[in-house]
């Protein structure tokens, strides 16, 4: 089955299986793909299949599609094809392709030479943990299910993103990308970009305030 790879940087996020006839990418919540960043657009581009063959077609875009580095206003697909939406790399395969897209996601999984990193919360903790040890290639600050690190937002109403941030483990370091541009801060500035993390960083989401160590 036809799937896409979606990551954010160098980031995994998760795999869609394109197991419909068309997929709207965007940033509003009614697209089937959301990526919740402010410069994507609202409905960015599209995914379709036609003929046996997928497709991807801009949707009148402000910062456009790309197809392997390309500027398209539409292509078809074929395995291995990378689509970049702003900093969203929408990687297409299929069962018959799959296999070296695939060993190519895997390639980071290599132990770190950096000590081990972990977030400490010192500040109104959305649950009972006061520690959260960064083991995972990428750990996802946020309240969906795919967040591995909650937190507790600000202000009378609640809300904010399913996804704010995430702390990629790569050999040289910890990195801190934001999904959610500008929600979270860093040693309280918001993050806008990628940083590396150092010891005694602090992260701020919503109302929890985290500290970055590496552990000794």
């Amino acid at each position: 089955m036809p799937k896409l790879m979606i990551k954010f940087e160098a980031a995994f996020m998760r795999e869609v299986k394109l197991d419909k006839p068309a997929f709207a990418v965007g940033r509003k919540p009614d697209n089937e793909i959301a990526l919740d960043n402010a410069a994507v657009s609202g409905h960015h581009c599209k995914f379709y299949e036609s003929g046996g063959t997928w497709f991807v077609e801009d949707l009148n875009s402000t910062n456009g599609t790309f197809v392997n580095g390309k500027k398209v206003l539409k292509a078809g697909l074929k395995p291995g094809d990378t689509v970049t939406v702003v900093k969203y790399s929408l990687v297409f395969t299929d069962d018959s392709g799959a296999p070296a897209v695939k060993a190519e996601i895997d390639l980071p999984a290599q132990k770190p030479k950096t000590p081990q990193g972990a977030l400490e919360v010192l500040e109104n903790p959305a649950d009972d943990r006061k520690d959260f040890e960064l083991t995972a290639l990428s750990t996802y600050i946020g309240k969906s299910s795919q967040a591995s690190v909650p937190y507790k937002s600000g202000g009378l109403f609640g809300g904010g993103p399913e996804l704010a941030a995430v702390i990629t483990m790569r050999p040289e370091g910890y990195y801190l990308n934001p999904i959610k541009e500008g929600y979270a801060k860093y040693n309280g500035n918001p993050l806008a970009e990628k940083v590396m993390l150092k010891d005694d960083d602090t992260i701020e989401v919503g109302s929890t305030r985290f500290r970055f160590f590496l552990k000794k």
